[in-house]
């Protein structure tokens, strides 16, 4: 699936972000209240622009809150809104407040809970898609060789991901050449606004994505790529990454968490804070400026522009680290 989407944050490779530049006046309860209330298919999303709350969704277009005290709320274009502990109330229906990337994640979980090591066999017994296209030789780069800046939290490692088992036998993260070099240009761009790339997957062997695949719920199909054409991860081409603080070493907050299956991973996504929103245009025009795609369901996820050249690999992280 791939959709089109407009950059609406402004480009930020060349401004220096200081702690003022996020400054905002809202009280605790009303930052809290940034979130998506309602149901999965047609949200309410509550977010912040400039010390601003505003709402999108249920007929409302980036509407304006305006306080009227007492937790209630007049809606831009007409309508009140109510700020509850758990949910809010919009011109009087109570919308339940959710976090519905964790709600996917808990069925993953449970579906993969019930036999993981048959999904396994199962995945390692399959075989890749045949391809015909001529491709160029893999050679797959250490990304811990690049620059001693770029950190590592290769969540397939662990359990700390959305399959809750780990994955690969061994944290580590290769690309093609090309693209770890772009990959080590776009880090040192970013050392001089004071963040760091913080690395959470990159190259994957393709039974993994065929677990993925076999694991998600079809209608989020969309989070994951389809086996039978190979992802671009498969290819050593694709990275999933965020930012990190180089003074204080804590990853930066974007709209949503890294693999959250929900609306708040697009790419456009319009929730979520002025700051989260920065951050993630600060990545994206980092990374996009050394030859990468965005992946309009991902944040997260970037591509590099030659992975069309690359056939998709099988290899384990073992076996490429006896190669070496």
């Amino acid at each position: 699936m791939v959709r089109a989407f407009a950059l609406a944050a402004p480009l930020l490779i060349g401004l220096a972000l200081s702690p003022g530049t996020f400054a905002q006046p809202l009280d605790a309860a009303e930052m809290a209240a940034v979130g998506q209330y309602g149901q999965r298919a047609a949200p309410l999303t509550v977010f912040e622009r400039a010390g601003v709350l505003r709402v999108d969704g249920q007929g409302r277009r980036d509407a304006r809150l305006t306080p009227l005290g007492r937790s209630r709320y007049g809606v831009e274009g007409g309508g009140e809104l109510v700020l509850e502990p758990v949910a809010v109330r919009l011109d009087g229906t109570r919308l339940p407040r959710h976090d519905f990337g964790a709600e996917v994640e808990a069925g993953v979980r449970a579906a993969v809970r019930a036999d993981p090591a048959a999904l396994r066999a199962r995945a390692l017994a399959a075989r890749p898609p045949v391809e015909t296209a001529e491709h160029r030789p893999a050679d797959l780069v250490d990304l811990s060789t690049l620059d001693p800046t770029i950190r590592f939290d290769i969540r397939y490692a662990g359990s700390d991901n959305f399959m809750g088992l780990p994955l690969y036998e061994r944290a580590a993260a290769y690309m093609q050449r090309p693209a770890a070099l772009a990959l080590a240009r776009a880090a040192q761009a970013l050392k001089a606004k004071g963040y760091g790339l913080l690395i959470h997957d990159a190259y994957r062997p393709w039974f993994v994505t065929w677990m993925f695949w076999e694991a998600t719920p079809p209608e989020d199909h969309m989070f994951v790529a389809d086996p039978a054409q190979g992802s671009r991860h498969n290819r050593g081409c694709a990275v999933d990454l965020t930012l990190y603080d180089l003074k204080t070493g804590k990853p930066v907050e974007m709209p949503s968490r890294y693999d959250e299956m929900s609306g708040r991973s697009y790419a456009d996504f319009i929730g979520g804070t002025t700051k989260q929103r920065a951050m993630r245009s600060l990545l994206r025009e980092a990374i996009v400026a050394q030859g990468f795609e965005i992946y309009p369901e991902e944040w997260w996820h970037f591509d590099y522009k030659d992975w069309r050249h690359y056939g998709i690999g099988t290899q384990t992280f073992s076996e490429l680290a006896k190669a070496r």
